[in-house]
C-alpha cells in the first residue's frame, strides 16, 4: 500500500467524513429533543463537536484496517449512535420515523451542499485538484451514508423508519431483528448483497436527483 496515497486519501476525505458523521448523529439528537426525548441532550450528544460522536474503533481503526487489507476496495465503519429512548417521544411509533429519518436527511442536504460548492469552484475557475477532489468526496460520502442508513433493517435508520410505518403486529416482528441486525447487515455487506442490490441502484438514483435539482444552478452559473 502506497503510504503517500493513503495520506492523500485521508486528507481529502477527513473533513467530509467528520462533517457527515457529526451532523448525522447530532440531527438524531435534535429531532429526538424536538419530539420529547431529552436522553441525548442530558448526555451531551446534541452537539456538533465531532469528538462526541467519533468511535475510535468503528470510525478510525476498522476503516483503516479494511483500507489496508482490501487496498481500498471495501470500507466499513460506524460512529457512536446517539442514545434515544423512543418511549419518551410524545407519539413513539410515529415520531420515531422522524427521529430516524433526520440523520439520512441531513446527509442528503450535505451532498447537495458539496455539489453546490463544486459547481461554485468550477464557475469561479478554481481548478485546484485538492478542493475539487474534496467536494467530490463530500458528495460521495454523504450519498453513501444517506443510502446505507436507509437500509430497511433495524438498527439501521431505515429499519426504524420501517418499524414506525408498519402496523403494530408487523412492526413488532421486524423490531425483534434489532439485536442481530448489525451482524446481518455486516454479513450482507461482505457477501456483496447490499452493495449490488441496494447501494448501487439507490446511489445512482440519488446522484440523478442531485443533478436534476441543481439544473437551474448549473444554467445560472454557465
Amino acid at each position: 500500500m502506497d503510504i503517500a496515497q493513503l495520506i492523500q486519501t485521508i486528507t481529502i476525505y477527513a473533513i467530509p467524513v467528520v462533517f457527515a458523521i457529526t451532523v448525522h448523529e447530532a440531527a438524531h439528537g435534535y429531532a429526538a429533543r424536538f419530539f420529547g426525548d431529552l436522553t441525548a441532550y442530558h448526555e451531551g450528544r446534541i452537539t456538533l463537536n465531532p469528538l462526541r460522536h467519533i468511535d475510535p474503533v468503528g470510525t478510525v481503526l476498522i476503516p483503516l484496517m479494511l483500507y489496508f487489507a482490501t487496498a481500498g476496495a471495501f470500507l466499513f465503519g460506524y460512529a457512536k449512535p446517539v442514545p434515544v429512548d423512543f418511549s419518551n417521544l410524545r407519539h413513539p411509533k410515529k415520531d420515531m420515523v422522524w427521529v430516524a429519518l433526520a440523520g439520512p436527511a441531513v446527509n442528503l442536504l450535505q451532498a447537495f451542499g458539496w455539489a453546490i460548492a463544486l459547481y461554485g469552484l468550477v464557475a469561479l475557475g478554481v481548478n485546484e485538484p485538492f478542493w475539487v477532489a474534496m467536494c467530490k468526496a463530500g458528495i460521495l460520502v454523504n450519498v453513501v451514508m444517506f443510502v446505507f442508513n436507509l437500509f430497511p433493517l433495524p438498527p439501521m435508520d431505515g429499519g426504524r423508519i420501517l418499524v414506525g410505518l408498519l402496523p403494530w403486529r408487523q412492526a413488532m416482528l421486524v423490531s425483534r431483528i434489532e439485536p442481530y441486525g448489525f451482524f446481518i447487515v455486516l454479513g450482507l455487506l461482505v457477501a456483496g448483497i447490499i452493495n449490488n442490490l441496494w447501494m448501487r441502484p439507490l446511489m445512482e438514483l440519488t446522484y440523478r436527483l442531485i443533478d436534476i435539482v441543481l439544473i437551474p444552478l448549473r444554467m445560472l452559473l454557465n
